[in-house]
């Protein structure tokens, strides 16, 4: 594969095609599959626990009191849920090398 950086979703659908050996039609196909079973799996309870990469889950934040930085006046912010995503260890090995 080509050291070509992924920044788009054609950029992955065409290094997905390439290392899979599917027709572009069909590494799209599965591009847009994977999200939406991530979107699903993220909202499940438990999250989406994708083995090698990380685990993907809702988690709530309290609320709390802000700055609004263009006056310096303090502000409420209320509670509300937020989107995780916490890396497994085989991913940060294979990217960043195994700690010794």
């Amino acid at each position: 594969m080509a050291k070509k950086a992924l920044k788009t979703k054609s950029d992955i659908v065409e290094a997905v095609a390439e290392i899979s050996n599917l027709p572009k039609k069909d590494a799209k196909a599965a591009v847009e599959a994977f999200v939406q079973v991530a979107y699903i799996g993220a909202k499940q309870k438990e999250g989406l626990l994708l083995p090698g990469l990380g685990k993907f889950s809702v988690g709530s934040r309290k609320a709390r009191t802000g700055l609004n930085p263009k006056t310096g006046e303090k502000i409420k912010i209320p509670a509300g849920k937020v989107l995780k995503f916490k890396i497994a260890k085989a991913a940060k090995d294979a990217v960043l090398g195994a700690k010794k």
